[in-house]
């Protein structure tokens, strides 16, 4: 197949390299050109083919220039608009021409009409399409008829039923009910004139789905193999001691919650095992993920390894370093902090006790896996809010850990929670710890929308929240001035503030702020001493001042639902009722006043999850951009819930039974894409 330098150029941008991406370049829609409706019985709003003679054209200019045509058939006419048009058209679409036109008719300004449709002229009796037409993804510069003449050029080779063989054992074949592979991507690219055009566009016929199962069964094989290499590697065995444990859940004011203690013995279990865990522990805001992490980081401990707490932010690493020291101290054990913003005599100091194995715990930022950084005896190594890192970020500290043979276990830990379907598809090279209760005591929240102009309400409530004793966050997305988002800045308000409540202290909180001066208004705020804090959105997590009862968030209609869900958990960690107040400008968009609706009904971070999912999509809402997940093209995680699990269930069988086909099955679907895997 000769294909000029220009064409292969716009193939590339297209993803498409080799004679199988070309047969994989499935169609978006299809067009019925099979079928001739007559005009009158056509109806309104339906994708429709009618075939008449021109009898009348004309260009008007009012409203707007445009070139009308109408079209009769003998059972009725119809107009033809373009809007947008050529000179040779007028000359091409003359009176007396017999034209075929596939388009959407519906009622205008000249009655039944089609705007823009597709359009050709004819000769009479000339025979219709013999398949469906289908409708590719392009890119511009690249038209649907090359595009078409390509794939159909390399459909009939004999050498297409190499490069299509089946990778499915017939035992999954026939247990799934799936057709052939080569008759699916056949019939995608021809369907018969008898097809289902619903079934088609809706994904449901049983070539879509032969060819969604293919897809999702590579990527469950290609993690599940992942996840098995894994298995091979050698990690120190973390067998539970339980001395310093049980000291440390004796000296606590409360007791664990039961999915607390069930995800503890799941953890527990996999770091006495001689390779490395690799587990991802979800819970609600406020679930208590970070006190299993500190059980887990001590069994660690207890058998003479080090173990490393790594952050997104420096606020969410002091909060750790504060709280674990008062654990943990009182044990005997030695813990460090380690951030981008400490001097470099600090730094050395513990990049040196790191070194000698003097510290048992060290927490920090990115700045763990720096090259100057060399464990002793790494063990363990926890990620918190584990989406926030890097493909690469999370596999350096891991590395941190091979002075030996040796690889660390690794937690990861998540407070955004992510729905069960999106867990199996993208997750399933991790096991998964849920603690899915609160612990007792804590406050409901209560959510209130409240418009901008209804700001006078609000500063009410601050007051009497501070009048009895409580603490408040009030939340702004930027910290300097925008004109394109026009948002309120945190310097801003908190210089307003300060005008409005000349009585009460009020602190200032922003990602600009030295990590000494963070920590010094932070620790204002959770002693009491500052009354309200004005913050930016890097309070988002961690953040732990049970006093605070009150949080009003501005511009609410900007952020996310993840956000929004994290931001409004700073508040109901005491036993007061506590209340966030979205403030939202006007007017909304449509996908602002969906986000809003979903925050205000829920309290559930699973059920936002699965919402914000649904709005988003997996790419967004996984950041896979970022994080270098290769991405579904034709299987919807939510849609197709019953093909993934039956993926889930093949994948283990294939690599058992058929490990040859599953590594064929993985290349022709992932080809180098492999290498994207979560590590």
């Amino acid at each position: 197949m000769i294909i000029t330098t220009a064409v292969r150029e716009k193939l590339f941008r297209l993803g498409i390299r080799t004679e199988l991406d070309l047969l994989l370049h499935l169609p978006i829609r299809y067009e019925d050109e099979t079928h001739l409706f007559a005009i009158a019985d056509a109806l309104p709003g339906q994708m429709v083919q009618v075939e008449g003679v021109i009898r009348h054209t004309e260009v008007i200019t009012r409203p707007r220039r445009q070139l009308v045509c109408r079209i009769e058939d003998g059972s009725g006419s119809l107009v033809m608009r373009l809007v947008n048009f050529y000179s040779g058209q007028i000359k091409a679409y003359a009176v007396g021409k017999r034209v075929r036109l596939v388009g959407e008719i519906r009622n205008g300004f000249f009655g039944a009409e089609m705007v823009h449709p597709k359009c050709r002229i004819v000769r009479e009796d000339e025979s219709l399409a013999t398949t469906m037409t289908p409708i590719y993804p392009t890119t511009a510069g690249l038209t649907q008829k090359v595009l078409t003449r390509l794939i159909n050029q390399v459909l009939p080779n004999t050498q297409t039923l190499q490069i299509l063989t089946e990778t499915i054992p017939n035992t999954i074949l026939k247990q799934y009910r799936l057709i052939s592979f080569r008759d699916s991507v056949f019939y995608l690219h021809n369907p018969p004139p008898e097809a289902s055009l619903d079934a088609l566009q809706s994904r449901t016929h049983a070539a879509w789905q032969r060819i969604k199962f293919d897809e999702l069964l590579a990527q469950q094989l290609s993690m599940r193999l992942h996840y098995r290499q894994r298995r091979s590697h050698t990690a120190p065995m973390l067998a539970p001691v339980n001395k310093l444990t049980q000291q440390f859940l004796e000296q606590l004011a409360f007791q664990l919650t039961a999915a607390q203690i069930k995800a503890f013995t799941e953890i527990s279990h996999d770091l006495g095992a001689a390779h490395p865990m690799q587990r991802l522990l979800q819970g609600d805001v406020g679930s208590g993920k970070t006190i299993v992490a500190a059980l887990a980081a001590l069994q660690a401990i207890e058998n003479d390894f080090q173990a490393a707490i790594m952050a997104p932010t420096e606020i969410l690493a002091e909060q750790h370093y504060r709280k674990l020291a008062t654990w943990f101290e009182p044990l005997g054990i030695n813990i460090a902090s380690l951030s981008g913003s400490q001097k470099k005599k600090q730094k050395q100091a513990v990049w040196d006790d790191i070194a000698l194995g003097n510290v048992q715990l060290v927490i920090g930022t990115h700045a763990l896996f720096q090259n100057q950084v060399s464990f002793n005896r790494l063990g363990l190594v926890i990620i918190d809010e584990q989406h926030r890192f890097g493909v690469h970020q999370r596999l350096a500290l891991r590395l941190k850990g091979l002075r030996t043979d040796r690889v660390p276990h690794q937690l990861m830990m998540s407070a955004t929670p992510i729905p069960r379907t999106l867990s199996m598809s993208y997750f399933a090279d991790l096991d998964v710890s849920i603690i899915d209760e609160l612990p007792p005591g804590r406050s409901p929240i209560v959510t209130k929308l409240v418009a901008d102009n209804r700001r006078d309400e609000v500063i009410a409530r601050i007051r009497h929240a501070c009048e009895q004793g409580k603490q408040v966050y009030w939340v702004c997305p930027l910290i300097e001035e925008s004109e394109t988002l026009q948002l309120q800045t945190a310097v801003e308000t908190h210089g307003n503030l300060c005008k409005i409540f000349p009585d009460l202290n009020i602190g200032l909180v922003h990602g600009r702020l030295s990590a000494q001066d963070k920590a010094a208004v932070m620790h204002a705020f959770k002693q009491g001493e500052t009354q309200l804090l004005v913050a930016t959105t890097v309070i988002e997590v961690g953040v732990d001042v049970p006093n605070a009862s009150l949080m009003v968030i501005e511009n609410a209609e900007r952020m996310g639902l993840s956000q929004l869900h994290q931001l409004r958990g700073r508040v109901g960690r005491g036993s007061e009722a506590s209340v966030c107040i979205l403030m939202f400008q006007q007017p909304l968009s449509d996908i602002a006043r969906k986000r809003l609706k979903i925050i205000f009904e829920n309290t559930d971070g699973f059920e936002i999850a699965r919402q914000d999912l649904l709005l988003r999509g997996p790419g967004e809402f996984l950041g896979s951009r970022q994080s270098g997940l290769p991405m579904l093209r034709f299987a919807d995680v939510e849609q197709d819930r019953e093909l993934l699990a039956a993926a889930h269930a093949a994948a283990d069988k294939m690599l058992n039974d058929f490990p040859e086909l599953a590594q064929q099955h993985i290349e022709r679907w992932l080809g180098d894409r492999t290498e994207c895997l979560r590590v």
